[in-house]
């Protein structure tokens, strides 16, 4: 075994420069050695990156995340879903209908402006609100979504973010027998155009929903959560529809296609621009 690792200077440099995990585990002879394989490297890295932002400044002209939003848009309304666009700011009491009150585990994580007000740690309650009414407006089955940012204090990690961009699509009157395999379905669309072929379906246990249906992708990366109802939370709403409702989260899905070692590179950011490190 060669007893010569990057230095933790050299080590830090490289992971803001997006080296992959076999090229951060590289072990060397000499002190020597190590320098001239992280200059030469982190000469490699910077060219690329470079190359990268010119093509964004010449020809993509937007950023990955904003290109995935349209695509996901596009793949979404052509199901017949009606975007809808909610304010950023919650009330409490919209809160406390899903359940997140001063007890709930997940009142810690949110963003609080003031006693009555928070930055929205998730969509549903404003869609929950804005579909009372148009249930009472449009016939059946009623499908709305909404894309744009949510804020939690999530604990920091590579999978994990302050400020994330979420895509919820809802639909009422699904016909009970059919809603797993419609929200299959929903899930299907949303992967396909994100370009993600490969994921699994996994049941789980959530702080809101109870269970949900999961769409994990490789890296064991969860991408979205899925519920249906009627559920104990519609009795609040009093909304009493079968319905099939999905949540994804657009840095992650960006973060599985490209490869991309960590969620703050592809999000929004100042120190990085469509995932590559400004500081080069």
């Amino acid at each position: 075994m060669k007893k010569f690792t990057w230095t933790d200077i050299q080590s830090k440099r490289l992971k803001v420069l997006g080296a992959d995990q076999e090229t951060l585990e590289s072990g060397f002879d000499t002190p020597k050695e190590r320098e001239q394989a992280f200059q030469k490297l982190a000469k490699t890295l910077v060219r690329n990156h470079r190359s990268s932002l010119e093509e964004l400044r010449t020809k993509k002209l937007r950023p990955g995340l904003c290109a995935l939003e349209s695509r996901l848009v596009k793949a979404v309304t052509a199901r017949g879903f009606v975007q809808v666009t909610t304010p950023i700011i919650m009330s409490r009491g919209l809160l406390a209908k899903m359940s997140v009150d001063e007890n709930h585990a997940l009142s810690s994580q949110v963003f609080w402006l003031d006693k009555s007000k928070c930055l929205r740690p998730m969509l549903a309650p404003h869609l929950y609100f804005v579909l009372k009414d148009l249930l009472r407006l449009w016939e059946r089955p009623v499908r709305i979504f909404e894309v744009g940012p949510c804020f939690r204090k999530e604990s920091q990690g590579a999978r994990h973010a302050s400020e994330f961009t979420m895509l919820n699509l809802v639909e009422m009157g699904t016909p009970l027998e059919q809603r797993q395999t419609r929200l299959k379905d929903l899930a299907g669309a949303v992967m396909d155009a994100a370009g993600i072929e490969t994921y699994d379906f996994e049941f789980e246990s959530s702080e809101v929903y109870g269970e949900t249906m999961d769409v994990v992708a490789p890296g064991d990366v969860e991408v979205a959560s899925g519920a249906m109802g009627p559920h104990a939370l519609d009795k609040a709403w009093r909304i009493t529809e079968n319905w099939v409702g999905i949540g994804f989260g657009l840095e992650r899905l960006l973060m599985v296609k490209q490869g991309s070692p960590n969620l703050g590179s592809v999000g929004r950011s100042l120190t990085y621009l469509d995932g590559v490190p400004l500081n080069i």
